[in-house]
């Protein structure tokens, strides 16, 4: 049975579900999958988002979420100008992202320190989110539970490491997905988990020989 919250969305700052609380919630994930505060953010809207934009304030949500509001954070209203604050330079442009939900958002980032991400989601109502591809490589996120994201350079055996840091923590894996640009190319593994993932558990499979990038997506 649906929840409430399944049918009325989250607390946010309105006015819609989809177009404003999951455009937050899909900026906030992108800030975290970056992993250092933006400086430079391209923003690709699609669809729904891109008709629909101006009116439901999903460039405001989005900004926002880049910022590291929540949903129902009222500096989302002013989004442009904490950016404009912080230091963070934003582009908004529309575009065909293909065969995608209404509602889908490509991020291509520049951090603070020179990182990059690009990132792509959908909102798929309700303040749900699903981001669906990191750095062109499909993966499946929902942010609804504990996430591992790890990248790193296809090789036997980092897989069986992760789990087994996480059964020796018992920490329960919900689902897992690993994809790879090719073989011994770069490769993502994304592990939802019934628990929280502590730092010193995350800073043990960033220890993993090889490793080169590793965040948590905790859900709000």
């Amino acid at each position: 049975m649906p929840g409430l919250f399944d049918v009325l969305g989250p607390v946010m700052i309105g006015p819609s579900s989809s177009h404003t609380a999951g455009a937050a919630r899909l900026g906030k994930l992108a800030r975290i999958l970056l992993g250092e505060p933006p400086r430079a953010a391209t923003i690709t809207l699609h669809g729904s988002f891109a008709a629909t934009y101006k009116g439901h304030g999903t460039d405001l949500a989005l900004v926002g979420g880049l910022l590291g509001f929540s949903t129902d954070d009222e500096r989302i209203r002013e989004a442009f100008e904490h950016a404009r604050r912080q230091g963070l330079g934003v582009t908004i442009r529309t575009g065909d992202l293909g065969n995608v939900h209404p509602n889908t958002v490509r991020f291509d980032l520049v951090g603070a320190n020179g990182k990059t991400l690009s990132m792509a989601g959908s909102s798929i109502g309700g303040g749900k989110v699903e981001v669906f591809e990191i750095e062109g490589l499909p993966v499946s996120i929902s942010g609804e539970r504990p996430t591992l994201v790890a990248s790193y350079p296809d090789r036997p055996g980092v897989i069986a490491a992760i789990t087994a840091v996480l059964a020796r923590e018992r920490i329960n894996i919900a689902t897992m997905r690993v994809t790879r640009s090719g073989k011994g190319k770069t490769a993502i593994a994304v592990l939802e988990t019934d628990q929280d993932i502590p730092e010193k558990v995350l800073d043990e499979v960033r220890a993993i020989p090889g490793m080169d990038d590793t965040k948590v997506l905790r859900p709000e």
